[in-house]
């Protein structure tokens, strides 16, 4: 079990597949993209299906999401995925995707025994999104959803943040759309995760603004407490149902006190929580020939550390100085 001094127990992994990406989007990564890990320093696939192993038959892992950077741009994906379900203690496995190659994947993952998957999409304007990103690939993020529904990657979940000048008017629009094609929408307020550190939490975008939006158009009706247990997304009923939509308050409302996450980023680090300033290094003690049950003390510990919470409520916050890419959303 993973377990912290607050007595919170952590049964959902995010493994970071590699940190590269194949956008350049404004709240993540500058324009020039940045230093990526030397191949030799991520993991390999074997030790990728060994720490999930041990994750989740000695650690109490029940659900592994797998991330990025973008987890599609790692070239075994498939066969880790294959390998994971076929664990004699399988756990339930999603991924979060940028969409870009999805559609030519989405029914192999499927058939490896991917659950379900999150696409990032913040905008239905292909020009909007092209300023957002840097990349005009607006219509193949379409494609890959279309694809991973009829592949049954269900639900299929999309993530969407709102920028100041940019897409900010666009909540309500994108709730239609998602109802319309079956998609389950959830807005996340930015965070400080960009490496050029330009994020400022005067003029974001907040859980408020966005639901003050979508209520000119629609009604919501909070789905309740007792539905949202540990999942960060606070969702809301769309016109009385079937349909919901989720709003992630990461900073105005952070949700720490309920967190049941362990990430491990692709050089093999375990970091506690997005914002943590420390790691713990499992790629050395697998490199050098630790039995499984080291590797789980040593991730067991890490885990005891974790603090209360990110301090993202906190006016004084630090923003991290190392970038979502390299660590896992």
């Amino acid at each position: 079990m993973l377990i912290d001094t607050y007595g919170r127990v952590a049964t959902d992994l995010r493994v970071s597949l590699t940190d590269r990406c194949n956008l350049r989007c404004t709240y993540c990564m500058p324009e020039e993209g940045l230093r990526w890990l030397a191949k030799p320093d991520l993991l390999t696939d074997d030790e990728i299906v060994r720490l999930i192993d041990i994750a989740v038959t000695s650690l109490g892992v029940e659900e592994v999401r797998f991330t990025g950077g973008e987890p599609l741009l790692r070239p075994g994906l498939v066969g880790i995925v294959e390998r994971v379900a076929a664990l004699s203690s399988r756990p339930q496995m999603s991924l979060t995707t940028n969409g870009i190659g999805l559609g030519r994947t989405a029914a192999a993952l499927k058939a490896a025994g991917l659950d379900r998957v999150n696409v990032s999409l913040d905008t239905l304007r292909p020009d909007v999104f092209k300023t957002l990103t840097r990349r005009d690939r607006h219509k193949d993020v379409i494609e890959g959803l279309y694809a991973a529904r009829e592949a049954g990657l269900t639900p299929v979940k999309v993530n969407s943040v709102l920028m100041p000048g940019l897409n900010d008017d666009e909540a309500p629009e994108l709730l239609a759309w998602a109802v319309e094609h079956d998609y389950e929408l959830r807005f996340i307020e930015q965070m400080p995760l960009d490496a050029q550190h330009g994020w400022k939490r005067d003029g974001m975008i907040t859980a408020g603004d966005i639901l003050t939006s979508l209520r000119t158009r629609f009604e919501l009706t909070p789905e309740g407490a007792e539905k949202r247990g540990s999942a960060p997304a606070e969702r809301w009923l769309v016109e009385c149902g079937p349909h919901v939509v989720g709003v992630i308050a990461s900073v105005t409302r952070p949700f720490c006190s309920a967190c049941d996450r362990t990430r491990l980023t692709a050089d093999g680090q375990v970091r506690t929580c997005l914002f943590a300033p420390e790691e713990t290094d499992l790629r050395a003690a697998l490199r050098s020939d630790a039995p499984d049950e080291e590797i789980a003390r040593i991730w067991r510990l890490a885990m005891w550390g974790k603090k209360a919470g990110a301090g993202l409520d906190d006016p004084s916050f630090a923003q991290p100085d190392r970038p979502m890419s390299a660590i896992g959303g």
